[in-house]
């Protein structure tokens, strides 16, 4: 079996036993014996049927879709390769995953998008409303994982958990501010540089795999400089899981096919590596076409071929895939040093490769 294959294999035998997990957190049916009702019984009578049409229904509807689940993965991976008992950290492992989604559908409401994953929106299908506020809740609501389990641990290792988590939410927060300004043309297109690219990535994409890395690390017992190196390790991956999904955008077809075709981007008016890297190269027609096509905002084909097309003409798509290899290739190798040899070692490896070079 090829590293390709098993890595595939892992992915899709833990996503159900992670979401089953969830399940413990944001049940399919609210109940009085629901685990957040144990935790803080109301003083009052919830209304639970509420709750189900405003939290447990579409919570599941979008993540029966489907999606990766490799964040808590690379979180139950690093607590293997440092020694921990995976086992023992999978309420901790679906943190980054419950927020993760969350950031999707907030992600579509401020897009303006209609389908996700090959299906409506969330707050198509059930309204902003309701949108808008289960994601805030998911955001949140993981803190109930991290308040059950981290009673269990030293006092020290459940302070550093839980720095961990708000600095890495505050994060995410400036990575959306900088991207939502970027497409709404609040900074000129012309005046992004691909450092201020990188760091936008770094805080929007690279923080919850960041989040899942350096809690595992402290769970397992890690000291600091090792915690540090294996979030810069995630983090990588996240950009260049951000940078490849951006390439896919434009040139994956079937991974376009969810999300309403190639060059939603486009529409999006999104500055995307590919983009920032052609703005600094093309001619001034070029130029000036391309910057007029994101401004439009449009969802007319031609163009956003036409965008692609230019995006392509200056080798921005080979320059992108060739720096999230690069940025991944020099991020493991503090790792490397850092891990004693170990199959979960070099699933991990195997998880990043992955991630970089899936075609979906």
């Amino acid at each position: 079996m090829s590293d390709e294959d098993s890595i595939e294999k892992i992915l899709k035998g833990r996503a159900q036993l992670i979401d089953q997990y969830i399940e413990k957190y944001i049940p399919r049916e609210y109940r009085e014996d629901s685990l957040m009702f144990g935790l803080d019984p109301p003083k009052y009578t919830p209304d639970f049927e509420a709750l189900g049409k405003a939290v447990s229904e579409p919570f599941w509807e979008f993540l029966e879709r489907g999606g990766k689940r490799w964040r808590p993965v690379l979180f139950l991976l690093v607590c293997e390769a440092l020694g921990a008992n995976p086992q023992e950290c999978l309420d901790f492992a679906v943190i980054p995953e419950v927020i993760h989604n969350g950031t999707l559908i907030a992600d579509d409401i401020e897009d303006s998008s209609e389908l996700r994953r090959g299906k409506p929106c969330i707050h198509e299908l059930f309204g902003d409303d309701i949108a808008i506020n289960l994601s805030a809740l998911m955001y949140f609501l993981p803190m109930k994982a991290l308040r059950q389990k981290a009673e269990k641990v030293p006092n020290e290792k459940a302070r550093r958990l839980y720095d961990i988590y708000i600095q890495e939410m505050i994060n995410l927060g400036l990575g959306q501010a900088i991207d939502i300004a970027w497409h709404k043309g609040l900074t000129p297109a012309d005046k992004v540089t691909e450092s201020q690219y990188l760091q936008m990535c770094a805080y929007k994409t690279g923080t919850l795999a960041r989040m899942a890395a350096q809690m595992a690390a402290v769970l397992s017992d890690a000291d600091n400089d090792t915690v540090e190196k294996m979030g810069r390790f995630a983090e990588s991956i996240g950009i260049a899981f951000q940078i490849q999904d951006d390439i896919l955008d434009l040139v994956g077809e079937e991974f376009a096919k969810g999300k309403g075709g190639p060059g939603m981007d486009i529409t999006e008016g999104k500055l995307t590596l590919m983009v920032v890297h052609t703005l600094q190269k093309a001619d001034s027609t070029d130029k000036k076409e391309l910057e007029t096509i994101l401004d439009r905002h449009t969802r007319n084909k031609r163009l956003r071929k036409k965008a692609i097309e230019i995006i392509g003409k200056y080798g921005s798509i080979a320059y992108a895939s060739d720096l999230a290899s690069k940025m991944v290739s020099d991020s493991w190798s503090e790792v490397d040093e850092a891990l004693l040899p170990s199959e979960a070692k070099e699933k991990l490896r195997s998880l990043a490769d992955h991630l970089i070079k899936r075609e979906i």
